[in-house]
């Protein structure tokens, strides 16, 4: 912002300055350990393991996907660096591999989605008694603008305001012509001085009578994961007040508060009240100070090592990082405002243009006139052609549903059968929902704002199986090392002492949670064996890996559709009712994955539900003939029901295969989850621990469980003991697990 005449707006520029500065400074120690990490291990491990699970989840990526990049050799490269067929290398991956500093290459929409952002902010002018100043503004909704607090600090202040949009040069290298909006604070205008952020409405027309509208808005939303620890961010900014100039991927993000956000650079300090954003253009925070170089007295400095003075403008001033509000917490605060009428309608506007899925909503500028400016093409004879619109007007509500019905799609409802109880089995069928459910091509539910879940798992699932082929099945030597150096600290001599000193272990260094998504993390790699064919653990049924991939896509499609025809045949659903659909769609379609601790045992909850140690690729109909009933061993005399999986009677299932291994499994969850089995009687009781362990002596480690161990701990961080070191199992007190 820059100061034309002394007023109260550069005593409130410099409080921010000093509450950044304050700030940043009693940060230095977290933020000195960021970099660290950042510089030893990656960006994937100095933020908190929640939010890098929310990012990958953003880019359309997983842990999969990272851990086959990472194990990557780093090498110079002109495009990705995983050897994958050209076609099959999508934004997910090249975002990944951005993200993670292996390709600085990016894609042309990038510039394309950047140009329509930078549409949505223009030059907020504020003409008073005072004096005349200047910084940058918004649109984030069809009739509101967002600033900071110090540029509009009052709604009187903001109704001798202006902004400016398309105040910059034009591919000539002229500058265009502004068009100028009234501001009007009378229909709306919110304020927060601690987060330094006003938003006020804009007049629907200019001064010279052209509409808002084209400009767009850059939708905000609440969702956190937008950026971490180490990423490179984007300003789009009026500095100085002067035309509309980008920092283009300058910013790094060194430190992550509850409210604010750092990010620093050598050459291009922020604006007030610009946007910042990630590489996919969504609006992270909203820039409102930098961290001055200040003298031993704290004084701010300016660029020649003379005191600054706000006359100067913040341009002049002596930056050594910026600090920006997190979006997420502006959201929230509005959310506390108590409005009502017209304003209240306009901030759910606001909320609804930011439940779009795409992060820039705007008009492509028109192909003629004296302001226009955009991507062109030469043609022949010294002509332009406007380039082909890259996005379009979108009218976005609350709740945004397009549901397009198959009747394919619901031959699946012949398998709706609820999932039998431990005390009233029921036969499953034999064969695996996939011939009953649409095949990929033929996804007609299940879409959402456009765009299929489903068949977008499906795409990054064959990415992940491809590069999964292209890497040593199981590496000996690295493996030997790896289990020599997690175990290096454990001492105890005594059953109980080892039990506990595993149990923090395996819990301390669980640093990654991937959620429940076994389409992607479980068929591509972990569950595979040396063959690359997938093997249900209870049956020992052989599939392709694409087989399974493609079945629980299918399932996926259908659970969405099914829930989308659900919503829009029931009014207003409580959560009960909810929660019982829910429940509902996942018995009569279920993925084809087994989780050998009962889901229902420990009520759905993560990390327990994404634990891959226990996860098993296992057909549906095997899944579902075991249900919930905890394992027993059977005398061959004994009547019971027999099924190629196994066999059963009420609270008893003895699996047809894979008993060592998902004996291990289950000694694993009794170490990482004590307590959380055996609470109730239809679980497995501590009498039958003797089971687990005859059945983990019966069948030695195989090379396929010490794969598995390798390739979890390569995603989650922790090991199963059992598989390491399979002697453990009469040292250690498993009954003290049980409650």
């Amino acid at each position: 912002m820059t100061v034309e005449q002394l007023s109260q707006a550069d005593a409130d520029y410099v409080s921010q300055l000093e509450g950044a500065r304050d700030r940043y400074a009693t940060r230095a120690a977290e933020r000195a350990r960021n970099l660290r990490v950042l510089d030893r291990s990656g960006i994937l491990y100095a933020d908190a393991p929640e939010r890098v699970n929310k990012r990958l989840a953003r880019l359309g990526a997983d842990w999969a996907m990272a851990t086959a990049i990472e194990q990557t050799p780093a090498a110079a490269t002109t495009g990705s660096s995983l050897d994958l067929d050209p076609d099959t290398v999508g934004s997910d991956v090249l975002g990944l591999e951005r993200l993670m500093g292996r390709n600085d290459l990016i894609g042309v929409g990038f510039l394309e989605t950047g140009f329509l952002a930078a549409r949505s902010v223009g030059r907020v002018t504020v003409r008073g008694v005072a004096g005349i100043h200047h910084g940058t503004g918004f649109l984030v909704s069809p009739s509101l603008l967002m600033t900071n607090n110090h540029v509009l600090r009052t709604a009187d202040e903001a109704g001798h305001g202006v902004v400016e949009l398309n105040f910059q040069a034009g591919l000539d290298g002229q500058m265009l012509i502004p068009v100028v909006f009234e501001l009007e604070p009378e229909t709306f205008f919110v304020t927060d001085r601690a987060l330094d952020f006003s938003i006020v409405a804009v007049a629907q027309t200019s001064q010279d009578g052209r509409p808002l509208s084209p400009f767009g808005r850059l939708p905000l939303k609440e969702a956190e994961g937008k950026v971490i620890l180490g990423e490179i961010v984007n300003i789009i900014q009026h500095p100085n007040g002067e035309p509309k100039q980008l920092a283009l991927r300058e910013n790094k993000v060194v430190d992550l508060l509850e409210k604010f956000v750092h990010y620093e650079t050598d050459t291009a300090p922020g604006s007030s009240g610009s946007p910042v954003f990630n590489d996919q253009w969504e609006v992270v925070a909203l820039h409102h100070a930098g961290v001055p170089r200040t003298d031993e007295n704290g004084k701010p400095l300016a660029l020649d090592g003379s005191l600054w003075h706000p006359g100067m403008g913040e341009h002049r001033l002596a930056w050594k990082a910026n600090e920006g509000v997190r979006i997420s917490r502006v959201l929230g605060a509005l959310r506390q405002f108590p409005l009502t009428g017209a304003a209240a309608a306009l901030r759910e506007e606001l909320f609804a243009a930011g439940a779009a899925l795409h992060p820039v909503e705007v008009s492509p500028p028109p192909s003629s006139g004296a302001n226009h400016v955009g991507p062109q093409s030469l043609v022949p004879g010294g002509a332009t052609q406007q380039a082909a619109p890259t996005a379009a007007v979108r009218w976005t509500v609350p709740l945004n549903i397009s549901v397009t019905l198959d009747p394919a799609t619901f031959q699946a409802q012949a398998l709706a059968q609820a999932q039998p109880t431990a005390e009233t089995p029921t036969e499953a069928p034999a064969s695996l929902p996939t011939a009953a459910l649409p095949t990929p091509a033929v996804f007609g539910v299940g879409h959402i704002d456009g765009q299929s879940p489903a068949e977008n798992d499906l795409a990054a699932a064959l990415v992940n199986l491809a590069a999964a082929r292209a890497r040593p099945y199981y590496d000996t030597d690295a493996d030997r090392i790896a289990r020599a150096s997690y175990y290096a600290d454990i001492r105890s001599d005594s059953p109980a002492g080892l039990r506990h000193a595993l149990t923090e272990l395996l819990e301390s260094t669980h640093k990654h949670r991937p959620a429940y998504k076994p389409i992607r993390l479980l068929y591509p790699w972990v569950d595979l064996h040396p063959d690359e064919q997938l093997r249900s653990i209870y049956s020992g049924k052989d599939f392709t890996p694409e087989e399974l991939i493609q079945a629980d896509a299918a399932v996926e499609a259908a659970r969405i559709g099914r829930w989308q025809e659900f919503l829009l045949h029931e009014s207003a659903p409580g959560p009960e009712a909810l929660e019982a659909e829910f429940e509902s769609l996942e018995a009569a379609l279920p993925f084809n994955c087994e989780h050998v601790v009962p889901q229902s045992w420990f009520a759905k909850k993560e990390p327990m539900r994404g634990d891959l140690h226990h996860l098993f690729a296992c057909e549906s109909a095997c899944n579902s003939f075991r249900g919930n009933i905890p394992y027993f061993d059977f005398m061959d005399s004994e009547e019971v029901v027999r099924h190629a999986c196994g066999r059963r009677e009420p609270l008893k299932f003895e699996p047809s295969a894979g008993k060592g291994a998902v004996a291990r499994a289950t000694l694993y969850f009794l170490l990482r989850y004590p307590g959380f089995i055996g609470d109730e009687a239809r679980e497995l009781q501590r009498e039958r621990l003797d089971i687990l362990l005859s059945w983990h002596a019966a069948q030695a480690v195989s090379e396929y469980e010490r794969h598995r161990n390798a390739a979890i701990a390569e995603m989650q961080g922790n090991r199963n003991p059992l598989i390491d070191h399979p002697e453990w199992a009469g040292e250690i007190d498993f009954a003290g697990a049980w409650p």
